[in-house]
């Protein structure tokens, strides 16, 4: 575990605890250290119970108490602590900053076909036909990550991006996705949102009956493609920022690799992610200093 990285998630959990109200009698195991141990499991991609042995830390986090294997577990369950991993996210995830540009994409993350988790499905993912989760992302042009949605591989990514990404999306900014992205509705929510949105055009809704049954927005990007496409070409490979994105997110030690085999269940995956992320936003916060 990188120190800097550390000490930006150490302040993003204790600003997390400072906002979100307390209810009940104080825990024997204070919630800022209960969060504090998750991340440092998942930084290290160790299953739950490496987080309650003593020898598994370092004098970047040095606990007094630890609590046992059965309390660490339920206490990651309550509903505060789901929500202070969520803020540590929010907070790192920096969507008051402007953006220019922004990116929407999807990342399967394939487990075994012989796993027994009930909530995974089959769907496409990676060129082929894999069963797991996929993680539904919106970048920005500072290459964070501003908002992503986990769900079962199976699930249509324009929905998706309807539901949980276009209202995260910056103002005036150019949204850049890939062809499965292409439809009107889409479109249509984008520009609600005050953006725009540019994909390529499939080619079985090109005609001109298809022209006129779809939004304006997308007409709009229709005739573009069609009156510019070396421009359009041109300017739309800034597309690959997302590729680079879940690249970083990927390579580095720490970051999302593979689903580990105790990490099953959407509400598993999803908490695992979320820290995931929250780990690469610091990263790329440090190397926004340094620059």
């Amino acid at each position: 575990m990188d120190k800097n990285v550390w000490r930006v998630i150490r302040a993003a959990i204790r600003s997390a605890d400072r906002s979100i109200p307390r209810a009940g009698r104080t825990p024997t195991y204070s919630d800022r250290l209960i969060v504090k141990m998750y991340f440092w499991v998942v930084a290290h991609d160790r299953p739950l119970c490496w987080a309650c042995d003593r020898a598994n830390y370092n004098s970047l986090l040095r606990p007094h108490e630890i609590p046992s294997v059965s309390q660490f577990c339920k206490r990651l369950k309550s509903e505060r602590i789901e929500a202070m991993i969520r803020r540590v996210f929010v907070r790192l995830a920096a969507r008051d900053q402007p953006a220019d540009m922004a990116f929407i994409d999807g990342k399967a993350l394939p487990i075994s076909e012989s796993s027994k988790d009930p909530d995974a499905r089959t769907g496409r993912g990676n060129g082929r036909f894999s069963r797991g989760y996929k993680l539904h992302a919106l970048a920005d042009s500072a290459c964070r990550i501003r908002a992503f949605c986990m769900r079962p591989m199976n699930e249509g990514e324009p929905p998706i991006a309807r539901e949980h990404l276009v209202e995260h999306i910056p103002r005036e900014a150019l949204v850049m996705a890939d062809g499965n992205y292409d439809g009107k509705a889409l479109y249509s929510a984008v520009v609600e949102q005050g953006a725009a949105l540019l994909t390529p055009i499939k080619k079985n809704r090109r005609s001109a009956a298809a022209y006129r049954n779809t939004s304006p927005a997308r007409q709009a990007a229709m005739g573009m493609w069609r009156e510019y496409p070396d421009e359009v070409w041109a300017l739309y490979g800034k597309r690959a920022q997302i590729e680079r994105v879940f690249s970083a997110l990927s390579c580095c030690g720490g970051g999302l690799g593979p689903l580990p085999a105790w990490v099953r269940r959407l509400e598993r995956v999803t908490r695992w992610v979320t820290a995931k992320i929250a780990l690469y936003n610091a990263r790329v916060s440090l190397r926004k200093k340094a620059s």
